[in-house]
């Protein structure tokens, strides 16, 4: 099929606050478009400030899809979010409306915008329990050697310290007696898909980054993490391993002071932002903007606009001078 004829699908990727969020808020509202949320942490319900989830009033502008789905000690898989991310993007196509596709987990808008065939494999908890045990035993970089040996393709794949995702591989391996990127095939979804990286010198990134962590606490971050210890959600929880979560057990256990935690949040989401980038800079699809001087809205509206009405949206945006790692709107190295 001629791909100006497949229903369009926006999609908008880059690193943690560097403005995706009011970026999409403000083409859904120019475009009549909805938006579906590739954020892995806005699933859980009650985990609000830390995974910066849009304001109500945000939601009640424009419709957000994929957020509050489980509840923190509720199981949530890339598959189950697959199917829910192509259901929600059926919906707003149904409505006549455009689907913006937002958010900063890259693994999540790989699996939606590429087409992930994923393994339809029951979860084991037991065996899940022992991989996990040996995990914090030995470190998850003895699951990455072992799923080296076992499959160097899943291995290249996952970072050695992604003890969620290692276990998920080697659980397959173990249960179905396959390397797990064998049953990790593509096929690429029926959308005219435009997608629109997010990029910013590292310098005025980490500033921003480090603004909204501090905003967050004064928002009541603390709280909202010990409120949810006080509902019984503990630290084993896959939801509250999450950047804004468990940089805070040594603070609330009484070993740190809350400045030594806000500072290993700052680092911590400092060294996710490299780990989008990496991801990112995998697909050459992406179009980069660069934004190290505040979101170009009227350039990325016009470029939207050309490519709704089924032109491109053109080359990544130059940069002025260049910053280790590229220019202000190019990705860093890796590592």
């Amino acid at each position: 099929m001629d791909s100006a004829l497949l229903p369009p699908l926006l999609a908008l990727g880059g690193p943690t606050g560097v403005g995706k969020s009011a970026l999409a808020l403000h083409l859904a509202t120019v475009f009549d478009g909805e938006v579906v949320t590739a954020d892995s942490r806005q699933v859980y319900r009650g985990m609000d400030i830390g995974t910066d989830k849009p304001w109500p009033w945000e939601r009640a502008r424009v419709p957000h899809h994929l957020i509050d789905l489980v509840d923190p000690d509720e199981p949530f898989t890339l598959a189950r979010y697959q199917a829910q991310a192509y259901a929600a993007i059926a919906g707003i196509h149904a409505r006549g409306r455009l689907p913006v596709l937002a958010g900063g987990t890259p693994l999540y808008l790989a699996a939606v915008l590429e087409g992930w065939q994923i393994p339809e494999v029951a979860p084991d908890r037991a065996l899940r329990a022992r991989l996990e045990a040996r995990a914090a035993a030995e470190g998850p970089a003895a699951l990455h050697a072992e799923l080296g040996t076992r499959d160097p393709a899943a291995a290249a794949r996952i970072l050695p310290g992604n003890t969620r995702r290692l276990v998920r591989a080697l659980e397959v391996i173990y249960l179905t007696g396959r390397p797990f990127s064998e049953q990790q095939g593509k096929a690429l979804p029926p959308y005219r898909v435009g997608r629109l990286a997010l990029g910013a010198d590292r310098a005025v990134l980490h500033r921003r980054i480090d603004a909204r962590v501090e905003r967050e606490v004064a928002d009541g971050l603390v709280d909202e993490v010990a409120g949810l210890l006080a509902r019984g959600y503990g630290w084993e929880l896959p939801a509250m391993t999450g950047l804004g979560y468990q940089q805070f057990a040594p603070y609330l256990r009484g070993e740190v002071p809350l400045e030594a935690a806000l500072q290993r949040l700052k680092w911590d989401t400092h060294a996710f932002v490299r780990h989008q980038y990496t991801w990112l800079r995998r697909d050459p699809a992406w179009i980069w903007i660069d934004t190290t001087p505040g979101p170009p809205q009227a350039e990325i509206t016009a470029r939207v606009r050309r490519w709704r009405a089924g032109g491109d949206l053109g080359e990544s945006m130059a940069t002025a001078q260049p910053v280790r790692g590229g220019g202000p709107g190019a990705p860093p190295p890796a590592g």
